[in-house]
């Protein structure tokens, strides 16, 4: 059995995705776009601070970043 997916906001999401290299290339209201300059991956981060981001939409974030949710908790911990 996997890990749990974490409740998380979206400042923790931003601060993991930076940690492994993504940069902020664009916004358009709250959503913003983060881009691995190396590996070419993109996803977008619905922003609104200290809202909790739901499952699904979680789901959607680390697949466009190739992340596992096990892949995300290790980061997480680690900062």
């Amino acid at each position: 059995m996997g890990i749990r997916q974490p409740r998380v906001t979206a400042d923790e999401i931003i601060r993991v995705l930076k940690s492994i290299g993504f940069e902020k290339v664009d916004q358009t209201g709250s959503h913003q776009k983060w881009r691995h300059p190396l590996s070419g991956k993109q996803t977008i981060v619905a922003y609104h601070a200290g809202d909790i981001i739901r499952p699904k939409t979680f789901k959607r974030i680390l697949e466009g970043a190739g992340l596992t949710v096990e892949d995300f908790v290790k980061i997480r911990m680690k900062l």
